[in-house]
């Protein structure tokens, strides 16, 4: 069983001797990073659908075969694992020795950082270091939920979502401190994406956050959260609220 407390990355480099230089520079860092390496697309394909654990950052090397100039595999390998939802905001870094790619490649696919060849210890250390600290942070770890604007990608943590409201042609998140709406996504659809032992949908327009229940009143089938904000509760909803709601006092 992996550890979550370990840091793992994926090394994705052609030259067998380079890939074992950089794991190992990457693993003096600290006891708490675990790399993974591979020198080809189908090994790190492979290792990222075998995965127990989510990894928590990637260091791909653009080109995986120095006969061709053109070869993107490390590219093509980065917009596969940016497809994934657990890993649109994970680190990835590029190496590369073609500097024409570095705008195409932060533009693309987001990435943390690049590394120019030839590189040195010096500079693996410090990017694994900066890795391990994102790493240990936790914020992958948190639970989030992936939603798409204007075909941008939004990350909201769940601790941050109070309630969320159908609207004409989407959904209305109230967070903390905004709100936001997303058209073209449904109640039903968030559903299937956010953790049903902290959400509880209570009407056909209305998802809450169990941990913003201030208080309930079944009678009038009102609910009453932590922000001020009142959400109705459907008949065909009470019970199910009822339930939830056993054991707990609000």
């Amino acid at each position: 069983m992996e550890s979550q407390s370990v840091t793992k990355i994926l090394i994705l480099e052609d030259s067998k001797d380079s890939l074992n230089a950089v794991a190992a520079m990457a693993e003096n860092v600290s006891k708490s990073v675990s790399a993974v390496p591979v020198n080809s697309l189908e090994e790190a394909r492979a290792a990222l659908h075998q995965a127990q654990q989510p990894f928590q950052a990637f260091l791909l090397d653009i080109n995986l075969n120095p006969d061709d100039k053109d070869d993107i595999s490390g590219m093509i390998f980065a917009r596969e694992i940016r497809a994934k939802k657990e890993y649109v905001f994970t680190p990835i870094v590029m190496i590369t020795s073609l500097a024409n790619m570095e705008l195409s490649a932060y533009r693309e696919l987001h990435c943390y950082q690049y590394l120019i060849k030839p590189y040195n210890e010096a500079d693996i250390e410090q990017l694994v270091g900066k890795l391990l600290f994102l790493s240990q942070q936790g914020e992958t770890r948190e639970r989030f939920v992936m939603v798409k604007k204007d075909g941008v990608n939004y990350k909201l943590f769940c601790k941050d979502i109070i309630c969320i409201r159908a609207v004409t042609r989407g959904v209305c998140f109230v967070l903390a401190k905004e709100e936001m709406r997303v058209p073209y996504l449904s109640i039903k659809q968030l559903m299937e994406k956010l953790p049903k032992e902290q959400f509880l949908q209570v009407h056909r327009m209305c998802v809450v956050n169990c941990d913003y229940i201030e208080c309930v009143d079944t009678v009038n089938g009102l609910i009453n959260l932590k922000n001020g904000e009142t959400a109705e509760v459907g008949v065909t909803y009470k019970n199910r609220l009822i339930n939830r709601i056993k054991g707990k006092e609000y």
